[in-house]
């Protein structure tokens, strides 16, 4: 849990947010991007910006299609192996929830060289490397600056049979949702900042911001799976309404299902909770029905910024048996039905209790 050299100052307070909690909130990022013109999109490119998927992919020929995406933040932990590793795993999931493989990556690097030493920015790099290792792919090349904040990411390439794309703009009225990895990243990301996490807790976030979504390529090849996206910075809130939207349904959700990371509830309830999660809501509130008696503090994990989130799956109600299997054989433990696509109501997002 602590950076390399003592001497140097913890990488997370080197940042003004940490992990998908930095992304531009999802109301402001439509704000902005709606006066910027587009070209015309070619036939080749199956999927572009129109549904705010995971990743970009462009048809090559008959059987391949290349899946292309970046992600990349500023430290969510102060251990810079940690730090890196997470960023590059978090990047290669795009990637997994298009339904492609990955097969190599370009390495994003901006770092304060004035503040960190090289010792500390190799480590990071070599956490990125770790998670390439284990994801069978090489970084070939990549671009870096001296920046006022540390940043680190990856540009992921994959490849996939277009047959088997999954994009989040297919969900079916009637699918049920399943989500492959438990919530409360955000939370856990602010218990660190305030020295409230302790070691278990810590290696618990670590063990599943680190755990690559390997499971997509083979979920995408059953039949009864529709959509896939993941879960990441605009929280279980923002993604579910990409889904409901881009399919043009209301998604249920019923909270009692969805899994949480362990002493998330009781942090969260003591208001260890991070700004992104008020800025989240702020963005797409208006478009979530929630029962009265849900609390602030579920809320906030409603709208918890998850840094390399689960896979959300949405198939039809004879997969669900064969989703869990396969999450399980990739070592998804947590993997559970947490709601289900209706046809469209007048919001997008309906939390059960």
């Amino acid at each position: 849990m602590n950076i390399q050299n003592p001497q140097e100052p913890r990488l997370t307070s080197l940042s003004h947010g940490g992990g998908c909690g930095c992304k531009i909130a999802p109301g402001v990022l439509s704000e902005i991007l709606k006066s910027v013109p587009q070209l015309p999109f070619p036939k080749e490119l199956l999927i572009g910006i129109e549904t705010s998927d995971d990743a970009a992919v462009y048809q090559i020929n008959e059987s391949q299609a290349i899946v292309a995406t970046t992600d990349f933040f500023m430290p969510i932990v102060d251990d810079p192996f940690d730090f890196g590793k997470i960023a590059a795993t978090n990047a290669i999931s795009d990637i997994y929830a298009m339904g492609g493989t990955p097969i190599f990556a370009l390495a994003l690097v901006g770092m304060p060289i004035k503040v960190l030493s090289n010792a500390t920015i190799a480590r990071i790099l070599e956490g990125g490397a770790e998670a390439c290792r284990s994801a069978g792919i090489p970084i070939a090349g990549g671009h870096t600056i001296d920046s006022v904040e540390p940043i680190y990411g990856l540009v992921a390439i994959g490849i996939v049979d277009p047959k088997f794309v999954k994009s989040n703009a297919t969900a079916q009225t009637d699918d049920v949702l399943i989500l492959g990895k438990p919530l409360g990243v955000g939370v856990l990301s602010a218990a660190l900042k305030k020295d409230l996490l302790d070691d278990a807790g810590y290696q618990e976030m670590i063990a599943n911001t680190t755990k690559l979504n390997s499971a997509g390529p083979d979920l995408a090849k059953l039949a009864g799976v529709h959509a896939l996206t993941d879960v990441t910075g605009f929280g279980l809130a923002g993604h579910t309404l990409e889904l409901a939207r881009a399919s043009k349904l209301t998604v249920q959700i019923d909270w009692q299902q969805v899994p949480l990371l362990s002493h998330v509830q009781d942090l969260a309830d003591q208001g260890v909770i991070t700004g992104a999660s008020d800025r989240n809501w702020q963005s797409y509130g208006s478009q979530v029905h929630l029962p009265k008696q849900f609390s602030p503090a579920q809320q906030a994990l409603l709208t918890d910024p998850q840094t390399s989130g689960g896979l959300l799956v949405s198939c039809s109600a004879d997969a669900v048996s064969a989703v869990i299997e396969i999450f399980k054989q990739h070592g998804f433990a947590s993997a559970c039905v947490i709601g289900k696509m209706t046809s469209k109501q007048n919001q997008s997002l309906e939390v059960l209790l």
